[in-house]
């Protein structure tokens, strides 16, 4: 402290195994106490700066709770009330609505470059229904089913057509099958284009729709009657 005689005020210490203190200036014994302090070994067990960036994360965690408990009704209790209300209704909006649906895309061909007969399809189809993989065997049946169509000149064969204009084409002249045909269409344009999952039942269908419309002939003409076979 410096005093009316602009002396300044010295820091008296004792050295080990001496009588007489030794006195030094402020100044100096603070620089010698920071040196002193700025040794590794002080600070070997300093947290490094991960830890304090997840101890500081935490505390703003832990202050957001604090903050949104003061301003829920009921405190924390009613904040905890809130949140599993929340979550529930999330699980109900899953389980009721399933798995989201990706991004819809434009509907692409039903055969892409593959060039297979309808046998060698339903073959597929059957070995992926063995396998209890239905997706896939949802698709080889309805490919399966068009091929066969192509195959008896009820459908001009085409390869950039579609689930849907099969359906559409082949529903005008079996119009009988119309309903069970776009029905067909929407589940195979579900399962390959929709993210959804195909199952045994709806592989089913598909066989029975596919065996019925090789047992039907289409109408020729406007008015003509439809006939099956058998």
């Amino acid at each position: 402290m410096t005093g009316a005689g602009g002396t300044i005020t010295a820091v008296r210490i004792v050295r080990g195994g001496e009588d007489v203190p030794v006195d030094i200036p402020r100044v100096p014994a603070r620089e010698a106490a920071e040196r002193e302090l700025s040794d590794p070994m002080y600070h070997e067990h300093d947290p490094n700066l991960l830890e304090r960036g997840l101890d500081r994360f935490w505390d703003w965690v832990g202050d957001l709770f604090a903050g949104a408990a003061g301003a829920a009704p009921g405190g924390p209790l009613g904040l905890v009330v809130l949140v599993l209300a929340v979550v529930g209704l999330g699980a109900a909006l899953w389980w009721r609505l399933g798995t989201p649906r990706r991004a819809a895309r434009s509907p692409e061909t039903l055969f892409g470059g593959t060039v297979r007969s309808a046998a060698d399809h339903r073959a597929a189809a059957t070995a992926h229904a063995e396998a209890r993989r239905w997706t896939e065997a949802v698709q080889e049946r309805m490919r399966a089913l068009v091929r066969s169509l192509e195959d008896r000149a009820v459908l001009d064969p085409r390869p950039g057509r579609t689930a849907d204009e099969a359906a559409a084409e082949a529903g005008r002249l079996m119009p009988a099958h119309s309903d069970r045909l776009r029905a067909a269409a929407r589940v195979f344009d579900d399962v390959t284009y929709g993210g959804r999952s195909a199952d045994e039942a709806g592989y089913l269908s598909l066989c029975a729709l596919d065996e019925d419309l090789r047992a039907t002939k289409p109408l020729l003409t406007a008015g003509t009657s439809l006939e099956t076979a058998g």
